[in-house]
């Protein structure tokens, strides 16, 4: 009889560690080192955005995945496509240099994208 408790409990057990996880968003390869500001109010949550990540040496990835620059207006237009209501956020490294930038902007325009709807994200200082 002590087996069965024993299993119980396990069973228990079990069914809490599942309700409880919290999975870990999956995070860019790129390390990146944002700006911040202690002068601008926080926006809109940017949870739900995919993010286009530009690194101090020039190295950009979309989401998860690395990819040059010359390759970043056909994915910008291949995510459109497959999710047209994704939203993206640049989040640029502050050693980016404005080259770089300029050729986010460039290929985002390239897919029909506005500047206006790729804001830039900016850390807070407490």
């Amino acid at each position: 009889m002590p087996i069965i408790t024993l299993i119980d409990i396990l069973a228990i057990l079990l069914i809490f560690f599942i309700v409880t996880t919290t999975f870990k968003t999956r995070e860019s390869l790129l390390k990146v080192n944002l700006p911040s500001s202690t002068k601008v109010l926080g926006g809109e949550d940017s949870s739900h955005r995919v993010v286009l990540l530009l690194s101090a040496d020039g190295k950009m990835s979309l989401g998860d995945k690395i990819l040059p620059v010359e390759e970043l207006a056909g994915a910008l237009r291949r995510l459109r496509s497959d999710k047209p209501d994704a939203r993206l956020e640049l989040k640029a490294d502050e050693g980016a240099p404005l080259g770089s930038r300029v050729k986010v902007w460039d290929a985002a325009a390239e897919a029909g994208l506005e500047i206006g709807d790729l804001p830039l994200r900016i850390v807070l200082k407490e």
